[in-house]
């Protein structure tokens, strides 16, 4: 299972968690909240996120890049592979925005991998 959930509303729990985004959230000491891994290496570049500048209206063509960006990271399948060895993960990310944000598109991404691998 996987879900998203930002990180000034997480609990802590028993899921393996990881931030996704670039930059640590401000105003959260890293002794807060317990992470598993921190993933700035597949967060959407600088460029892409200074560009998306979290405007909805920018969303599904950040979406598209941010994908594009995905698809070519070496890292990103090292990180898919990784997720596969624990049922329960949550994704976290700090932007306002709970519906137009990085993690949503990660999420989506990871679960369309892990179907096309079945």
């Amino acid at each position: 299972m996987i879900k998203i959930e930002r990180i000034y509303d997480y609990k802590n729990d028993n899921t393996y968690t990881i931030l996704v985004d670039r930059l640590w959230a401000r105003g959260i000491s890293k002794d807060k909240v317990k992470i598993n891994l921190w993933a700035k290496e597949i967060a959407p570049s600088m460029e892409l996120r200074k560009w998306f500048n979290h405007d909805e209206e920018k969303f599904d063509e950040f979406s598209k890049k941010y994908i594009e960006e995905l698809n070519n990271n070496e890292n990103a399948i090292l990180f898919l592979k990784n997720l596969l060895e624990h049922e329960n993960i949550t994704l976290l990310y700090s932007a306002k925005d709970k519906m137009h944000n990085n993690a949503v598109v990660l999420e989506k991404w990871i679960k369309d991998k892990i179907k096309n691998n079945k």
